[in-house]
């Protein structure tokens, strides 16, 4: 490993770390003891802790090591690592948190809306930050990590389908369709909170660059900011002259270190960003398209 691909293993086992808080924190802070079902794993670890008075902290372990049995094959050592990093974190915690907080009153115990909204975000953002960084907080988001592996579904909605079941189900034990239509709400609301984090990680810019000084820009962007850049020869039709066009994709998080070389090599430049919806290829996302079956 180079020592730029280490930083970067570091920089997301820290992530993963405070991703498994943040969950942990709204699972038992604000979903588990105001009685809110959320899906997965989590959600099946909460109905037997209402119900039979088992620990969600052993029930969220068990699982999650059988469905990395499973993983592994699919998805590769280097993710089921990261997940048994972030599993192992995220038992931890709700252990710690679980022997704390017994006898406490829940927060938000009288306003059971708010504590579904702030703890599926907490439990959304977490999930996001997870997959992210090529971990997950287990459960569902293993599962939806496998399907979008192969196809192009968002990871939202694959963990959406993942969870409705086992939140219905929660009505065996709570015998109250109003706490089932909270735990709907909650699944809602991690979905969106899934797939706005990870969309945010992976945005992408364009940039066409117009400069006297494209060959010095060039260089810079490919050395300094790790991305290529493809010239384009052109006429202006104000101007009258031959111009050249610098053509650059890159991350959104970059965006502020190339406007920063622009700044510092031609700061006439003239220069237009815009998003993308998508960007496929070498140093961005691969396709993902389904196989046709005979």
């Amino acid at each position: 490993m180079t020592q730029k691909s280490k930083l970067h293993e570091i920089r997301d086992y820290i992530i993963i770390a405070l991703a498994m808080i943040e969950g942990s924190i709204g699972l038992n802070f604000f979903l588990l003891p105001n009685h809110i079902t959320m899906g997965g794993v989590g959600g099946i670890a909460s109905i037997l802790c209402w119900g039979f008075g088992i620990p969600a902290s052993l029930t969220y372990l068990s699982l999650n090591v059988f469905l990395l049995l499973i993983a592994y094959r699919i998805l590769g050592w280097r993710f089921c690592l990261k997940t048994i990093y972030g599993v192992g974190i995220f038992t931890v915690v709700t252990r710690i948190i679980e022997t704390q907080t017994a006898g406490m009153t829940p927060l938000l115990h009288d306003q059971p809306f708010m504590a579904t909204v702030i703890g599926a975000f907490f439990m959304g953002s977490s999930a996001g930050l997870g997959l992210s960084c090529n971990g997950s907080t287990g459960g569902s988001d293993t599962v939806a990590a496998m399907i979008n592996k192969y196809y192009n579904i968002s990871l939202g909605h694959a963990i959406m389908i993942c969870d409705l079941l086992i939140i219905t189900s929660s009505y065996l034990v709570l015998r109250s369709w109003e706490m089932v239509i909270y735990g709907y709400v909650c699944l809602f609301v991690m979905s969106l909170s899934v797939d706005h984090v990870v969309n945010a990680l992976r945005r992408s810019v364009q940039f066409f660059i117009i400069s006297d000084k494209y060959l010095e820009l060039s260089a810079a962007i490919n050395t300094a900011a790790d991305r290529g850049c493809t010239v384009m020869d052109g006429h202006g039709c104000y101007s009258g002259k031959d111009v050249h066009m610098l053509f650059v994709l890159a991350r959104q998080r970059e965006s502020q270190k190339i406007f920063r070389l622009i700044d510092e090599i031609d700061p006439a430049a003239f220069v237009s960003q815009s998003a993308v919806i998508g960007v496929y290829g070498l140093g961005f996302d691969r396709f993902k398209v389904g196989k046709k079956r005979r």
